[in-house]
């Protein structure tokens, strides 16, 4: 079986895949399949069962049920379980792990037994030049900043040609324009190679900017798989709207195909009674100044120069939380001065009282 797992560009498949730990069930019947060269970015907030699923994958924990198969090939399963060291799945994990008493090309060539000493050389050589660390060659992991760290441990996972790749928050650890640009970086490598990689994460953004598709789960399970426009632009869910963007939550009433709500009433196609109580979920830069008089009254209390954005926290009647309008506009208002308030209809998301 090792034999044919051999190869770049893998197919992986995720059948019903569960996971129990005690009375907790960690993964419940995830399902999906990898394509060759797709990246596709595991989300979901802490718990929800993002690194469990990883695991399985790389065959350092066992799923409780279903299967999965890498290049049609069943890797764990009913029939049977490949052991991790013959997936030919690379892992880069969070901290990067990195040997500490070996140079970078020491850490790059040590998973690369199968090959005799001057051909795993060479590949590592190959690889370091390839992400543009020769310079690193000699150093030791201590003497390196994090993002040449993240970048030794990249090619370390991509030393072997493994068919898949999967990275565990692999820029978490990084200031922030320097995560941004390590991962441009990464994703752009991972192109040119046409590897396929699977890649965890808790940050929203990251998932919608990186991934081919993004998987989106709560408590274990899938809550939503699309693409970063799909799902950010038609959530199937309170959850899936509230957790890609912040959103204002405005409650409200159902009644002849639309929610009446204390800022205005909004379309919903939602299949409820008349009279049942639903959520307007308002995006806030669907929030908008008007001209006094026009809109909804509002009363500001606080405003934070954000760079990019300016955000203002809005009280209206009848909505207890307050609301947050964004806008990539200079405003001209204080803390405690009264506003109008209109609201883009395209910026509200609709769903049913959960």
């Amino acid at each position: 079986m090792h034999g044919s797992l051999e190869g770049i560009n893998g197919t992986l498949v995720l059948a019903h895949v569960g996971r129990r730990f005690g009375e907790t069930q960690a993964l419940d019947d995830v399902s999906f399949t990898l394509t060759p060269g797709e990246i596709v970015c595991l989300v979901g907030q802490s718990g929800c069962g993002k690194s469990s699923l990883l695991r399985i994958i790389a065959g350092v924990d066992k799923a409780d049920s279903g299967e999965i198969l890498l290049n049609g090939a069943e890797i764990a399963g009913a029939n049977g379980f490949v052991e991790p060291e013959h997936r030919n799945i690379g892992f880069m994990f969070q901290d990067y792990a990195l040997f500490p008493h070996l140079t970078v090309e020491e850490n790059v060539t040590f998973g690369l037994n199968k090959l005799q000493r001057h051909e795993a050389r060479d590949r590592a050589i190959e690889v370091i030049s390839r992400i543009g660390i020769s310079a690193l060659s000699n150093r030791y992991p201590h003497t390196l900043s994090g993002g040449e760290q993240q970048r030794v441990a990249l090619a370390r996972a991509l030393a072997p040609k493994p068919a898949i790749l999967l990275m565990d928050e692999p820029f978490s650890n990084l200031d922030r324009g320097l995560r941004e640009r390590v991962r441009e970086e990464t994703i752009a490598t991972l192109r040119a190679l046409g590897t396929a990689a699977i890649l965890v994460t808790h940050d929203p953004e990251e998932a919608l900017s990186v991934g081919d598709r993004v998987v989106l789960m709560k408590e274990g399970r899938i809550e939503q798989i699309g693409t970063g426009y799909d799902i950010y632009d038609h959530p199937k869910s309170l959850y899936a709207a509230e957790f890609l963007c912040p959103c204002n939550r405005v409650t409200g009433t159902y009644r002849h195909g639309r929610i009446e709500t204390a800022l205005g009433a909004f379309s919903a196609r939602l299949d409820l009674p008349e009279g049942a109580r639903a959520f307007a979920c308002i995006r806030p830069q669907a929030l908008i100044l008007s001209r006094r008089g026009e809109g909804v009254a509002g009363l500001v209390v606080g405003c934070s120069f954000l760079g990019e954005i300016e955000q203002l926290s809005i009280r209206v009647e009848g909505v207890p939380d307050l609301l947050r309008l964004r806008t990539t506009g200079r405003v001209d208002v204080r803390s405690g001065e009264g506003i109008s308030l209109s609201v883009d209809p395209e910026g509200v998301l609709v769903f049913a009282a959960e």
